[in-house]
């Protein structure tokens, strides 16, 4: 079985290079970026993710894996690419229409057609009815399904693996079609439904995180007014046993839970009145964590008669990777760097080695020099470092609440 996976992201091509390891498939990986063509060629993964590039190579080396920059005829094809938001919080959907019009001509009959990027209800039947318009004759003989992806960025290979999967078809046999493809590779259970159950499970499990982290967020927000330590707020209140509070942290980032609820809020204003509120206050808590920094800097330059130096720790929206969509960290960064007044701001992103916009400073370093310590993001290597005696630590993320 020969399959094309459109888009070679952080979904796309670990999920091509599993299905290529595991699933007894050749697998033509395309995107249209020519340098991450390049480098997947050359065996190297162009994003960081435990064990995967190991993978790459081997897929590679041994003809499983192919990448190109245009689709080829195939039995299958993904469309695994981004589906950002437009002005006013409007989901975007041209990059999943150009990905669906790119391998038409490519379709025959018997294909299969799977759409795995986040999108709006209704997305699948669009591309189907695109699909038809161009290619009527492959009406009722091909199978266009809806399964979205869940998996947690540094974990991915074992949840593309252990997860279930959500499998909505536009049809029965479209939902089938596509659960025997996934059962090649996915040890976890395959759920069908319907498309647009599909496209609303994917929205609503990110709606939902979002929801939780708002509601920690705002306590966090509660407890620095009210002089109380959030961590063991949350701790205790977790001893309950039917109460399970997430982490605050400094806003919400990543191309799932930031932007998914705004695919429901868009859609169904007046009835998603919850799910926009948590938006808010998710992205509220990063100027409130900008504004909290620049406080800090102009308390030390009153006190001390100078500017501080500030080691800003952390850029991507999660610990232990390199991930930047999206993410509150770098907006708070930014933030600060335009409000900084010529202060000595020292930026740390231990999971990437340079940024266009950024010049980064390692770790241990801008600790040292620090007279103010921001943690944004809880990476593994800021656990190590001292405790920060002297030093005015701001800490949003609990960092130094887990030693």
């Amino acid at each position: 079985m020969k399959v094309c996976f459109m888009g070679l992201g952080y979904i796309g091509l670990p999920t091509a290079i599993i299905a290529a390891r595991h699933g007894r498939v050749e697998v033509l990986g395309v995107d249209i970026n020519p340098a991450v063509v390049e480098q997947t060629a050359a065996g190297k993964l162009h994003f960081v993710e435990p064990g995967l590039e190991a993978m790459l190579r081997e897929v590679v080396a041994d003809g499983r894996l192919r990448v190109a920059g245009r689709p080829e005829e195939a039995d299958a094809f993904f469309i695994v690419v981004p589906t950002p938001f437009k002005s006013g919080h409007r989901p975007d959907v041209t990059y999943v229409e150009a990905a669906t019009r790119a391998v038409v001509p490519f379709l025959r009959e018997g294909n299969l057609f799977v759409i795995e990027s986040t999108s709006p209800v209704g997305t699948t039947e669009a591309m189907a009815d695109i699909i038809y318009g161009m290619r009527p004759e492959l009406r009722g003989k091909i199978r266009i399904a809806y399964c979205p992806e869940r998996v947690l960025p540094g974990n991915i290979i074992h949840e593309l693996i252990h997860n279930d999967r959500v499998i909505g078809g536009v049809d029965p046999d479209s939902a089938e079609a596509a659960a025997a493809f996934y059962a090649r590779f996915v040890q976890g259970s395959l759920h069908r439904t319907n498309a647009r159950t599909a496209e609303m499970c994917k929205l609503t499990e990110n709606a939902s995180r979002d929801v939780q982290i708002a509601f920690a967020n705002e306590l966090s927000l509660i407890c620095d007014r009210a002089g109380i330590n959030v961590w063991e707020l949350i701790a205790l209140a977790n001893r309950h046993p039917r109460v399970n509070i997430l982490r605050p942290g400094c806003g919400v980032g990543g191309h799932c839970i930031a932007v998914d609820p705004y695919f429901i809020t868009s859609a169904y204003p007046e009835e998603s009145k919850l799910i926009a509120t948590a938006r808010e206050t998710n992205n509220y808590k990063a100027q409130w964590c900008a504004e909290k920094v620049k406080n800090a800097m102009l308390e030390f330059e009153i006190a001390m008669g100078r500017k501080p130096v500030v080691a800003m720790m952390g850029l991507a929206f999660k610990p232990n990777i390199d991930d930047l969509r999206e993410s509150p960290a770098k907006a708070i960064v930014s933030a600060v760097l335009q409000g900084g007044n010529n202060s000595s701001i020292l930026v740390v992103e231990p999971n990437i080695r340079e940024h266009n916009v950024f010049k980064l400073t390692d770790y241990r370093e801008a600790f040292d020099k620090a007279d103010i310590v921001v943690y944004l993001t809880a990476h593994d290597e800021f656990r190590s470092l001292p405790d920060g005696a002297g030093k005015t630590v701001l800490d949003f993320c609990g960092v130094t609440n887990d030693r």
